[in-house]
C-alpha cells in the first residue's frame, strides 16, 4: 500500500476522497492518518513525526479571512491519527441564518513546509440557508428510480456562497407531474449523498384551480430565496433567513396574458454573487424571458424583480407615445449590480444587439449608459448572456462567443462554431473555469477573462447537466449517476468526466513558411474547388491560439498568433509560430526528389511549376510528394498540388511577393516537408502545458477570491507574483458606496493552468473586521477579571462587582435611578432601589426579558464583559477607580485585518452618558482648520462634537458611568461606535449629605457661641456653681 497523508471530519478517510469538512453549532474536529500498509507502521511513523516536533497545522481561508490551528503535539491512547478539536467560537461567532461562505481548508503536515498536506471544504451547515428548511416530502431510492426513465432534461442550481450545497431538479416528460429536486451540502460526488424531495404539494397548494402537467422548467438558488419556474407559472420561496418547522412555502407571480406554453418556452437569468455580509447595496435580481414577442395588450415578454421578488416589472422601460423603435426581441436581461446598469442582449431576424440602460431607483431608464454594441451578422442565433460569479466579464453566447470586459460597451470574439450552437454555459468562480456544451455534445472550455479557448472533448449522455462544486471539480450530473474526476489534482482541470482529449487539428493541409531562424508561418490550404459551406472547416479560428502544433514526426510549435486572409488564392488563414522542437525534414527514403536541384518557373494563374535538375537517376516526384512543402530559407515556400510527370510538379505560393522565379536550387539549399493528408492527417493541436506559475505575495489571503474594503480616502494595493514579474494594481478610494472587481489576468498562460484569473472584489464600504476600541488606562488580565480582584500598587481593588439589579443613579440622587438599563440582571431577585414610583415606571430587562431566572438569560462569557449597553443585563463586573477621576484619557484605536492606529484627524466623535448622567466633563484641542467643520456639525447633529486626539475626560459623581463614543458620519462608511465604563468609587457624601453636615456643625458652633455670650452677659459662671455642688456631696 501506497504510503500516503489524508484527513477527515469523522471515521476512517477512503483513498481519493475529497475532504468535506462541516461545522456544527458546537465545535470542528479533524483527524489526520498517516496512512501505510498496516496500523502499526502507522502508528510508528505518527511517533516519529511527532518526536520530531512535526504535527499537521490546519489553515481556513474564504474571501476575507486566514486562519491557521495546530494540531495537538501529543497523542493519547494509542491513537493512530492526529486530532484536533476547535470550538465554534473560535472560528465564528456568529450562528444567524444568512448567506455564509464556505471555507477552503487546506491541512499540512507542517505549515511552510510543501510535504503531505490535502485540501478541502468546511461548511457552515447551521448557517447556510437552504439546509435549515424541509423541502418538502422526502423520496426513497424506489421513487427515484421510477422517475428517471421519464426525465427528460436536468437543471442545476448552487449557493452562490457556498458552491457545495446545489439543487439538481427533474424536468419531467407528460408520463410524469410533479417537482422533484435533489439537494447536495458536499457538491454531488456521490448519487446516494442527495436526498430527493417531492415539492409538488409545495407548488400546488398556491394554485387556485386544479391544474395538471406540472414540471419544473428553471430553477434558480440566490443568497436568500429559491425562485422556480414551472409549466405553471413562477413561484418564489420564503425567505430562506428565517426558517420554520414546516415545509417550504411559495408565492406565486403572476404574468398577465401568460399561458402555460409560454411558461415552458421561458428562461430564468441571475447573477451570481456572494452577499456574506451583505451590503445595503448589494441585492440580488433575477429576471425571466419568454420565447415569444408581446402582444400589443403585454408590456413585455421580459420581466425582472429585486428581492424579496413580490414585484416584477417590464424588462424594457415604457417609451413615450408616438416614439417608434425596431421591433427587438429580448434574448437576455441581467443587472450589473457593480456598474448599476442594466444590461440587455436582443435580436430581431436582421441584427443582434446588446445595450447598457442606466438604472434608477432600481429600475431600468432609458438613458444609455453606452452606444448599443452591435454584433455582425455572423452572429445569427443569440442564446443567452451570463456574467461569470463575482466578476466583470459578460459573456454572449449561442453560434458565438463574446466576451465582455467593460460591462457591456464592447464586446471580442472568442469562438465562432458556424453551424454549431452553444446552449449552455457553467462557471466556477474559485478557478475561473467555464465550460461551454454545445447542441452537438461537444464541450469547450476557458478561463474567465482570458481570450483563448480549447476543445476538451465530448458528451454522448442524452439527458445530462455539468456543475461545479466550491473548488473547481467539474461534474456530470444524470438523472442515474453522478461522474467526478477521480484523480483530484490541485494543479490542473478535472477532465475525466469528458471523452479523451480531442485533437483540436483539422482535415486540411499546411504549409510551412520560415520567416526567422525560429519562428513559422503554417498556412491552412483550402482548394478552389472546396464548397463555400465548408470552406470554414479548413481554416485556423480562434481555437487553435496558444495551442501547440505538432508534427508526426519530430517536431512541434506553440501557435502565437491565428490570420485570416481574404484575398490570397489558397491560403484563407495561417498561423504565426514559435518552434519549440525544430520540425523534420524529408530524407530521401520519404521522397527521391530531394536528391535533385530544383528550377523554379511561373506557369501563371498564381501557380508554379518546379522542375528537378536531376542529380540522381533514382530522384523523381512521385504521387506521394503531393500536399509536402517546398522550402527555401530567403524565399517563399510551394506547396505541391500536382504532380505532372517524374521531373515536373505545380505548387502554389505562400508568398508571390518572394518567389524566386527563373532560379535554381541545389539539393542542400531547399528542404521538403510533410503537413499533408495524403494517408492521413501528419499534424496535431493539442493545448499547451500550463507555462506560468502564478503567487499571491505573502500579505495577501491564500484564497482564489479575495475582497477587500475601501473606507473614504484610502487606497488598496493587490501584488500578486507572475514568476519572474511581479504585478502591482492600487486602485483609488471611491466617494461612494458601491463595489468593483479587480481582475489579474495572465494573457499568455495556457488554459491548462489552475490559475490564469486573479478577482479580487474590492468594496468602497465598511469591512466587517474593521471597528473601534477603546484602549483603557489600566490593562486587567482576563484571568483577574473572571476572578474579579486586581489590586493596583496601592492595593486597591481596580474591578468592582456589581450588585444584582443595578441600576445607576441619577441627578434625583443615588436611590432614585431612572434609566431603562439594568446591569448584573437576575428577574428571580429582587430589585434594589425601586422605591419611588419615578423608578417603578423604569428599568426594562433586555436580553433577561420574559425570564425567571438569570440562567436562562442565556449570557455568555463574552456578553458578560462586554461594555456594550445591548448587553447590560449580562455585565456583571466594570473597572473601578477613585473619586476624582481626572484626566482620564479616552484612548481609542481602529482595528482592521492589517493592524491598528490611533482615532486621529480627519475622524472626529461625540460623546454621551447612556444613561444620562452629567457631573463629567471632557478636555481637547480644536485646531483651526475643522474648526468650522466642527460647528456646522454641531448644528447639524445637535449634540457636541470631539477632537478625538489628546481626549479626556474628567468625572465628580460617583458609582458607575457607562459612556458611547461615535465617529460622527460624512468621514468613513463604518459606523464606529465605542462603549466604555467607569465605576467611580471612594466618593465623599454626595449633595446634599455634605452640606447639611456642614450646616448642621456651623448652628452647633454658633449656639455654642451664643451660650457663652449669654453667661458672660449675666455673669454667670456655671464652672463655680459645678464646684460647689460638687463640694455639698462632700
Amino acid at each position: 500500500m501506497q504510503r500516503h497523508f489524508a484527513c477527515s471530519g469523522e471515521g476512517f478517510p477512503k483513498k481519493d476522497e475529497m475532504l468535506k469538512l462541516y461545522l456544527s453549532s458546537a465545535y470542528l474536529e479533524v483527524r489526520c492518518f498517516f496512512l501505510t500498509e498496516d496500523e502499526a507502521t502507522s502508528r510508528g511513523l505518527l511517533s516519529m513525526f511527532t518526536s520530531g516536533g512535526l504535527a499537521p497545522s490546519l489553515e481556513i481561508i474564504n474571501s476575507t479571512y486566514t486562519g491557521i490551528f495546530h494540531f495537538n503535539l501529543t497523542l493519547f491512547s494509542e491513537r493512530v491519527y492526529w486530532l484536533i478539536t476547535i470550538p465554534r467560537e473560535s472560528l465564528t461567532k456568529n450562528t444567524g441564518v444568512t448567506a455564509v461562505e464556505e471555507w477552503l481548508v487546506r491541512i499540512s503536515l507542517h505549515h511552510g513546509l510543501n510535504i503531505y498536506s490535502t485540501e478541502g471544504t468546511l461548511l457552515d451547515t447551521i448557517r447556510e440557508p437552504i439546509l435549515q428548511w424541509n423541502l418538502g416530502v422526502k423520496m426513497g431510492k424506489a421513487e427515484c428510480s421510477r422517475l428517471q426513465p421519464h426525465v427528460i432534461d436536468l437543471k442545476v442550481t448552487k449557493s452562490p456562497c457556498a458552491n457545495d450545497v446545489a439543487l439538481l431538479a427533474f424536468i419531467m416528460n407528460a408520463t410524469f407531474n410533479g417537482i422533484y429536486i435533489g439537494l447536495s451540502f458536499s457538491g454531488f460526488w456521490k448519487y446516494d449523498n442527495t436526498t430527493w424531495y417531492n415539492m409538488t404539494e409545495n407548488i400546488y397548494s398556491e394554485l387556485e384551480e386544479d391544474l395538471t402537467d406540472l414540471s419544473v422548467v428553471d430553477i434558480v438558488l440566490t443568497n436568500h430565496f429559491l425562485v422556480i419556474l414551472t409549466s405553471l407559472g413562477l413561484f418564489v420561496s420564503r425567505d430562506l433567513r428565517s426558517p420554520s418547522a414546516s415545509a417550504l412555502k411559495f408565492s406565486r407571480a403572476e404574468f398577465c396574458g401568460f399561458e402555460r406554453g409560454d411558461y415552458v418556452k421561458g428562461k430564468l437569468w441571475y447573477n451570481e454573487n456572494c452577499f456574506a455580509n451583505k451590503e445595503s447595496f448589494e441585492v440580488d435580481y433575477v429576471s425571466i424571458t419568454f420565447d415569444r414577442n408581446k402582444t400589443l395588450s403585454e408590456s413585455s415578454a421580459c420581466f425582472y424583480s429585486a428581492e424579496p421578488f413580490h414585484e416584477w416589472l417590464p424588462c424594457i422601460p415604457q417609451l413615450s407615445r408616438g416614439v417608434k423603435t425596431i421591433p427587438l426581441k429580448v434574448i437576455t436581461f441581467l443587472i450589473d449590480i457593480e456598474r448599476n446598469n442594466g444590461i440587455y442582449l436582443l435580436s430581431n431576424q436582421k441584427e443582434t444587439i446588446a445595450s447598457v440602460n442606466i438604472l434608477k431607483n432600481n429600475q431600468p431608464s432609458l438613458q444609455s449608459r453606452f452606444p448599443k454594441f452591435v454584433f455582425p451578422s455572423s452572429f445569427s442565433v443569440p442564446i443567452g448572456m451570463v456574467f461569470h460569479p463575482r466578476s466583470h466579464f459578460l459573456y454572449a453566447y449561442g453560434n458565438q462567443i463574446w466576451l465582455s470586459m467593460d460591462g457591456g460597451n464592447t464586446f471580442d470574439l472568442i469562438a465562432d462554431f458556424y453551424h454549431d450552437v452553444i446552449r449552455r454555459s457553467f462557471h466556477s468562480f474559485y478557478t475561473s473555469d467555464i465550460t461551454f456544451v454545445s447542441q452537438h455534445g461537444k464541450v469547450y472550455f476557458t478561463k474567465a477573462g482570458v481570450k483563448r479557448y480549447s476543445e476538451i472533448g465530448s458528451i454522448t449522455d442524452k439527458i445530462f447537466t455539468l456543475y461545479y462544486d466550491h473548488l473547481g471539480y467539474i461534474h456530470k450530473l444524470t438523472p442515474d449517476h453522478f461522474e467526478a474526476d477521480e484523480l483530484l489534482s490541485a494543479t490542473g482541470n478535472s477532465r475525466a468526466i469528458f471523452d479523451k482529449v480531442p485533437d483540436m487539428g483539422f482535415e486540411a493541409v499546411l504549409a510551412p513558411q520560415f520567416i526567422s531562424f525560429n519562428e513559422i508561418i503554417f498556412y491552412a490550404y483550402v482548394p478552389s474547388n472546396e464548397p463555400k459551406a465548408t470552406k470554414h472547416t479548413k481554416k485556423f479560428n480562434n481555437l487553435h491560439f496558444g495551442k501547440i502544433l505538432y508534427s508526426r514526426k519530430t517536431g512541434a510549435a506553440y501557435i502565437k498568433k491565428v490570420l485570416q486572409h481574404e484575398n490570397r488564392k489558397g491560403f484563407l488563414s495561417s498561423i504565426i509560430t514559435k518552434i519549440i522542437d525544430p520540425f523534420g525534414v524529408e530524407q530521401v527514403s520519404d521522397s527521391s526528389c530531394v536528391s535533385s536541384s530544383i528550377f523554379i518557373t511561373n506557369a501563371g494563374n498564381d501557380v508554379y511549376k518546379l522542375t528537378l535538375h536531376l542529380q540522381d537517376v533514382k530522384s523523381s516526384f512521385q504521387q506521394s510528394d503531393l500536399e509536402k512543402t517546398v522550402v527555401i530559407p530567403s524565399h517563399s515556400s510551394f506547396l505541391i498540388t500536382e504532380v505532372l510527370d517524374d521531373m515536373n510538379a505545380l505548387a502554389i505560393a505562400t508568398m508571390p511577393e518572394t518567389v524566386p522565379i527563373n532560379m535554381t536550387f541545389s539539393k542542400d539549399k531547399w528542404f521538403l516537408y510533410n503537413f499533408g493528408l495524403n494517408a492521413e492527417r501528419t499534424w496535431n493541436i493539442f493545448s499547451r502545458k500550463c507555462n506560468y506559475w502564478f503567487q499571491q505575495c505573502d500579505k495577501e489571503s491564500l484564497s482564489l477570491s479575495i475582497q477587500r474594503y475601501i473606507d473614504l480616502g484610502k487606497h488598496y494595493s493587490l501584488k500578486v507574483k507572475i514568476i519572474p514579474t511581479v504585478a502591482e494594481i492600487k486602485p483609488a478610494g471611491r466617494n461612494d458606496e458601491g463595489s468593483s472587481s479587480l481582475a489579474f489576468i495572465i494573457w499568455e498562460a495556457s488554459t491548462e493552468c489552475f490559475v490564469t484569473t486573479f478577482v479580487s472584489v474590492v468594496k468602497s464600504s465598511c469591512s466587517y473586521l474593521r471597528f473601534m476600541h477603546h484602549v483603557p488606562r489600566t490593562i486587567i488580565p482576563l484571568e483577574d477579571w473572571i476572578s474579579g480582584i486586581y489590586n493596583d500598587n496601592q492595593g486597591f481593588n481596580m474591578i468592582k462587582t456589581l450588585p444584582v439589579n443595578y441600576r445607576p443613579p441619577s441627578q434625583l440622587g443615588i436611590a432614585i435611578p431612572l434609566t431603562d438599563h439594568f446591569y448584573h440582571a437576575d428577574p428571580s431577585k429582587p430589585i434594589p432601589r425601586n422605591l419611588f414610583l419615578k423608578s417603578k415606571k423604569t428599568g426594562k430587562y433586555k436580553q433577561c426579558a420574559n425570564m425567571s431566572t438569570r440562567e436562562e438569560c442565556n449570557c455568555t462569557d463574552d456578553q458578560k464583559i462586554s461594555h456594550a449597553v445591548a448587553f447590560s443585563d449580562c455585565k456583571e463586573k466594570v473597572p473601578r477607580y477613585k473619586f476624582p477621576v481626572k484626566q482620564y484619557p479616552v484612548s481609542l484605536q481602529i482595528f482592521t485585518l492589517e493592524g491598528s492606529k490611533p482615532v486621529d484627524l480627519p475622524y472626529l466623535v461625540t460623546v454621551t452618558e447612556v444613561n444620562k448622567r452629567e457631573n463629567w466633563i471632557l478636555q481637547h484641542s480644536i485646531p483651526a482648520t475643522i474648526a468650522k467643520l466642527k460647528s456646522y456639525l454641531e448644528s447639524r447633529l445637535k449634540v457636541s462634537v470631539y477632537n478625538p486626539e489628546a481626549l479626556k475626560i474628567s468625572i465628580q459623581g460617583s458609582e458607575l458611568f457607562h459612556f458611547k463614543v461615535t465617529v460622527v458620519p460624512g468621514v468613513t462608511f463604518c459606523n464606529l461606535v465605542e462603549e466604555f465604563q467607569i465605576y467611580v468609587d471612594a466618593a465623599p457624601l454626595p449633595f446634599p449629605g455634605h452640606t447639611l453636615i456642614a450646616i448642621a456643625a456651623a448652628i452647633m458652633l454658633g449656639g455654642l457661641i451664643f451660650i457663652v455670650f449669654l453667661f458672660q452677659l449675666y455673669n454667670i459662671h456655671p464652672w463655680d456653681r459645678f464646684q460647689k455642688c460638687l463640694g455639698k456631696r462632700k
